[in-house]
């Protein structure tokens, strides 16, 4: 008999031969740039508080896009950013485009930066590049000069072949030149900003060294406010190295404790969110990103994403996300970009639930905590869904939608939320399955209306079987039922008599037509008014056994040994109950059934 050893290397795949020779893992490298850090920290701890947020959608997503917006949009996206709660936003690069100086201009000149946000602007370190930069910010009350050049190992190398000292002395002239420039203009508060760009690719302990030399310049322990701020300008590992790396700068840069440590991550290896977040467990103060990502090659790391996530902990964002619709729409208009319908937090389809024992769970998850208030404290805790929808101004008709995968769950879910009815469980089953029906028919997802529709048809339309008058008397402990029922167009009286209403009137549906009949379960309950608004029944007087009501009653018969579900609703609750039987019995009588 062979061995697990054995059995295993029978199992083991064939190796797959890419197609195009060109695919070729052997052109890459393992990660060169990882810091030697055995007794790292960040593993154990915890996000208790929201960073600094730096939005740089008007800079570095601008400079990504294949149309780079207008003054206008500039002006729309900025409003937005204002209103969201940034209180540091770069603005862009404005020694870099007439447009971008433009635009600093009119924010300052026009009074249109509130109090508490200080605007923020890039800049090579070039000294005209420089001089343009602070003449764009004259009269700013406070601003960020963010001055940056690259230290990676291949632009040192390969683009500007210049060795480690060189491009340090880079670094030191341009901070030197913030503060040349800066003491022109002493009105304006100037907070100084230095990115070691592509910090990701560069070996930690000379962006330590660098850094430290730009704060020998700048001495923000004599009150100069600086920021550090490390780019992972192409995400270059996993998110647990960049984390390391850090770490190690944070433990290493000489004057930490006078310095905010700012990150700024891209996604090319689509972990941006989680690399800024185990940075900021790693130690850093600031993040710099994009709502929606939107950014260079991949994206800039989704700032949306990162304080929703904060929020889904119980953590206050220190951002104002709560009309999320108003402002996906402002960031793709003025991005020109379509939303992924599966963004996290704000696609179309992000709280929508499809498959039916997912549409159960949330149901039944809702229902619970519906009933359960003092137990739950009133603390958000669905299946399936990270967050409460409403928290974002977004509806809870997104949450459960019906294809053909659906379940009785789903099913529920919508007409119990959107119109009232709180079917019970066989009811679900047997509705489920007519829903199932229509969706595999149709071939797509089926509309909260047409739902509706097939509910109705299915349960409160009998077609030509209609309850009319009818009397219920109470006599030496029996009841009596006397009534007219219509049936396929003629008129017809009922007698019957038993313990209540419904078994008379069973009684006198057996006796005429000659079926045996007996009630297998029955509900009812109050619909709630807020769903009485449509056309249908309100009164006794009313034929249609339609929505706007103030009673539902569910009820199966089993009909000659086949079991049959029907509903009824009237304002008078022994009215809705009959109507229901009426409803079950029309099904067992219709030619389909039949």
């Amino acid at each position: 008999m062979p061995n697990q050893a054995t059995r295993n290397a029978d199992r083991a795949p064939a190796k797959v031969t890419p197609k195009n020779a060109a695919f070729d893992f052997r052109k890459y490298r393992p990660f060169a740039f990882a810091p030697v850090l055995a007794d790292r920290t960040w593993p154990s701890k915890t996000i208790g508080k929201s960073p600094i947020w730096a939005s740089v959608d008007l800079r570095d997503g601008n400079q990504a896009l294949i149309d780079p917006m207008t003054i206008e949009q500039k002006m729309r996206f900025f409003k937005t950013l204002v209103d969201v709660g940034f209180k540091e936003i770069e603005i862009g690069f404005p020694s870099a485009a007439q447009v971008e100086f433009d635009f600093a201009r009119k924010l300052i000149e026009e009074n249109h930066v509130p109090h508490d946000v200080t605007l923020q602007v890039l800049v090579q370190a070039r000294e005209h590049l420089i001089a343009r930069t602070f003449e764009s910010l004259k009269g700013a009350k406070r601003a960020i000069v963010h001055v940056y050049n690259s230290t990676s190992r291949v632009q040192r190398e390969k683009v500007y072949a210049k060795d480690k000292a060189e491009i340090k002395e880079i670094a030191i002239a341009g901070a030197n030149l913030l503060v040349e420039y800066a003491a022109k203009y002493p009105e304006t508060e100037w907070v100084f900003q230095y990115s070691p760009e592509s910090f990701s690719q560069t070996e930690t302990e000379y962006a330590v060294e660098v850094c430290d030399a730009v704060c020998e310049v700048w001495q923000p322990e004599n009150g100069q406010e600086v920021i550090l701020n490390l780019p992972a300008t192409v995400e270059a590992s996993t998110p647990n190295v960049f984390a390391d790396q850090v770490e190690y700068f944070c433990r290493h840069i000489a004057k930490r404790e006078h310095v905010t440590v700012s990150l700024h991550t891209h996604n090319d290896r689509g972990c941006a969110v989680a690399a800024a977040e185990l940075g900021v467990l790693a130690g850093a103060d600031r993040i710099e990103g994009t709502l929606l990502g939107n950014g260079e090659r991949t994206g800039n790391m989704d700032i949306m994403v990162m304080a929703m996530n904060l929020f889904s902990q119980g953590i206050d964002p220190e951002l104002d996300f709560s009309n999320m619709s108003e402002i996906v729409q402002v960031v793709s208009e003025c991005n020109n970009l379509p939303l992924h319908p599966r963004h996290p937090y704000v696609g179309e389809l992000v709280f929508t639930a499809f498959s039916g024992s997912h549409q159960d769970a949330i149901k039944k998850s809702l229902d619970y905590n519906e009933k359960h208030q003092d137990e739950t404290d009133n603390v958000w805790d669905v299946a399936y869904l990270p967050i409460d929808p409403a928290h974002i101004g977004r509806s809870y008709q997104d949450v459960v939608r019906i294809n053909s995968q659906s379940g009785k769950g789903g099913v529920a879910y919508i007409l119990q939320r959107n119109y009232g009815f709180n079917l019970p469980r066989w009811m679900q089953i047997d509705f489920s399955g007519v829903v199932q029906k229509q969706a595999e028919s149709a071939a797509r997802e089926l509309q909260n209306d047409e739902i509706l529709q097939a509910f109705e048809e299915t349960y409160l339309q009998q077609g030509s079987f209609e309850l009319l008058d009818y009397s219920v008397n109470n006599k030496g402990g029996e009841v009596y039922f006397n009534g007219q029922v219509q049936m396929n167009g003629d008129t017809i009286t009922i007698d019957g008599t038993g313990n209540g209403p419904l078994s008379s009137f069973i009684d006198g549906l057996a006796q005429h037509t000659g079926k045996s009949i007996h009630v297998i379960n029955y509900a009812e309950h109050a619909i709630n008014p807020q769903h009485n608004s449509g056309d249908g029944i309100d009164d006794d007087t009313n034929n249609d056994n339609k929505t706007n009501a103030n009673a539902a009653a569910y009820i199966q018969l089993n009909v000659d040994g086949d079991v049959y579900s029907g509903i009824g609703t009237c304002s008078s609750t022994v009215s809705a109950m009959l109507k229901g039987a009426l409803s079950a019995f029309a099904q067992a009588a219709s030619p389909v059934a039949a």
